[in-house]
């Protein structure tokens, strides 16, 4: 490209992070306020492709792969790595390392909880100016999160991720266990697929994440974040698909107790919205520029 940068194309980049090597794509020129967008639990970076690229024209965009995901290193202490307490530190050192003081923060599901967590931790309440949270909240109303079903169907598979002889077969399987996320076109299909997948030594083709991530559901703490959430200080945007089994209704309302947000509802979408459509890319945009 004979040095010219495409702020529209990503750059792939690796961190060691606390002792653990971080992949991150980054979008954009990075003298632009800069926006995180964070993944959820069994997903990495490149989820966000769409959106990074319409936010790369104002914004310095990363889109991190948690450890165990993606690109980024597996754990060897999975126990103890695979928890929202270690994940928070490593996006700290992340914006450390690259000299962010203040970003816009994007986050699907787990990566939502990451923001929530960061956010509502006292010594950093001014590090997230705006907080997008795409279809997840701070527990169940009653305060036993793993009651919610979505909680425990994603419990359910994360453990044991299949394997299958070819990618058409691992794509069909993204269809079933991924339809409500709102992908619509087979090339998104087939790029959500190619960037998440990987052959393993049996050769055989599968998710592109460590089966043991799965230990981070012994980390029940991980599941309550409402004393996090009360602490926030940050413009927040909650995203809600209408039929979601991750975010029920009655936690979005009781979220609104304690905190004054705006609420967009993706009509018959479930967990979680792929924010790959001119409408939820275009009030996230909107968000994100308020002053």
């Amino acid at each position: 490209m004979n040095g010219v940068i495409d702020i529209f194309y990503p750059e792939s980049r690796f961190e060691s992070i606390n002792g653990m090597e971080l992949h991150f794509t980054e979008w954009g020129e990075r003298k632009n306020p800069t926006v995180v967008c964070w993944h959820g639990l069994t997903r990495n970076g490149r989820d966000f492709d769409i959106l990074a690229r319409h936010l790369a024209k104002d914004y310095h965009v990363i889109c991190p792969d948690t450890i165990g995901r993606g690109l980024s290193q597996w754990s060897t202490s999975p126990e103890q790595d695979y928890c929202f307490e270690n994940y928070v530190k490593l996006a700290i050192g992340l914006l450390d390392r690259l000299e962010i003081e203040q970003v816009r923060w994007v986050g699907t599901s787990m990566g939502g909880a990451i923001g929530m967590r960061l956010a509502g931790t006292p010594k950093h309440l001014n590090r997230i100016s705006h907080l997008v949270l795409n279809d997840i909240g701070a527990g169940a109303s009653d305060n036993q999160p793993q009651d919610i079903e979505g909680i425990k169907r994603i419990i359910s598979y994360v453990g044991t991720p299949p394997q299958f002889k070819t990618f058409t077969e691992l794509k069909n399987y993204y269809k079933l266990i991924y339809h409500s996320f709102g992908v619509s076109s087979e090339e998104e299909w087939n790029d959500f697929t190619q960037n998440s997948c990987r052959r393993r030594d049996e050769g055989g083709i599968g998710p592109d994440y460590d089966p043991k991530i799965a230990l981070q559901f012994q980390h029940t703490e991980d599941l309550t974040l409402w004393n996090y959430w009360e602490s926030i200080q940050s413009k927040i945007l909650l995203i809600r698909g209408e039929v979601s089994d991750v975010l029920p209704l009655d936690v979005a309302l009781k979220m609104k107790e304690t905190q004054n947000f705006q609420m967009e509802t993706i009509p018959k979408v479930g967990h979680a919205p792929a924010l790959n459509t001119n409408e939820q890319i275009s009030f996230i945009d909107k968000f994100l520029k308020e002053v």
